[in-house]
C-alpha cells in the first residue's frame, strides 16, 4: 500500500529559496546597467576612437585618395632615380621611395575597401584639409611636379638629372609632409594617425639626406 502525503516545505528550508530571488533580480539589473553603460561610452566616444568607419567625405577619406595620387608620382620619380641616377647614393634613394611609397598606397588602398569606399572619390582635391582647396596648384597638390618637369625628368641624365630629381623630390617630400601633417591633426583613427607619423618620421629623415646629397653633388667639379 503507498501512502500519499501532501509534504509542506519547512520555513528553514523556504528561506534560502525566498532570499535567492531578490539576489537574481539585483544581478540582472546589474548586468543590465553595464550594457547600458557601455552603449553610452561607445555613443559618447568614451570607449572606443570610432564607432563606424570613415565615411566617403571623411578627412581619412580624402586622405587616402590624395596620397595615393601624390605617391604614385613619387614612385614613378624614385624608378627613374633607380635606372638613371648618375650617383649610387641617389639610385638607392630612389629605389628606397619607389618601395615605400608602393606600400603606402597599398595600405591606403587597404583601408578604402575596409570603409567600403571606392578608390576614387567625387569631392575636388584637397577638400578634406581646411583650406585644401587653395593648395592646388593647376590640378596638382602640394609639392607635386608639372607635366613639363616630369618630361624633362625623362629626358636629362647623368649629374644633371641627380639635381634635378632630387630638387622635385625635396619639394615633393615637402608637400607631402604638409598633408601628413594635416591628417595628424584632423584624425583620430588609429590606423590612419600611425602611418601618417610614419610617413613623416621617413619623408622627414628622407628630406634631410636629399638636402645633404644634393649639397655635396653640387660642389664636386667637372
Amino acid at each position: 500500500m503507498t501512502i500519499e502525503a501532501d509534504i509542506e516545505p519547512s520555513p528553514a528550508a523556504a528561506a534560502p529559496a525566498a532570499a535567492a530571488r531578490p539576489r537574481r533580480r539585483w544581478f540582472a539589473g546589474a548586468a543590465l546597467a553595464v550594457v547600458f553603460a557601455l552603449f553610452v561610452g561607445f555613443g559618447a566616444g568614451l570607449l572606443v576612437p570610432r564607432f563606424t568607419a570613415p565615411g566617403d567625405d571623411s578627412p581619412e577619406a580624402g586622405f587616402a585618395r590624395d596620397m595615393t595620387t601624390h605617391h604614385t608620382q613619387a614612385v614613378e620619380m624614385g624608378f627613374l632615380a633607380f635606372e638613371k641616377g648618375n650617383d649610387p647614393a641617389v639610385r638607392t634613394l630612389g629605389a628606397d621611395i619607389a618601395s615605400s611609397q608602393q606600400g603606402d598606397i597599398g595600405t591606403m588602398q587597404t583601408w578604402l575597401r575596409m570603409w567600403h569606399l571606392d578608390p576614387t572619390g567625387t569631392r575636388p582635391r584637397m577638400a578634406w584639409m581646411p583650406d585644401g582647396g587653395g593648395t592646388v596648384r593647376d590640378g596638382l597638390m602640394p609639392g607635386m611636379a608639372t607635366k613639363a618637369e616630369m618630361t624633362r625628368l625623362h629626358e636629362v641624365s647623368g649629374r644633371e638629372f641627380d639635381l634635378l630629381f632630387l630638387q622635385l623630390m625635396i619639394n615633393h617630400h615637402l608637400g607631402g609632409i604638409h598633408m601628413v601633417d594635416a591628417i595628424l591633426e584632423l584624425s583620430d583613427e588609429a590606423d590612419v594617425v600611425r602611418t601618417a607619423q610614419t610617413m613623416h618620421n621617413t619623408q622627414a629623415y628622407e628630406l634631410a639626406h636629399m638636402q645633404n646629397l644634393r649639397k655635396q653633388i653640387e660642389s664636386r667639379t667637372g
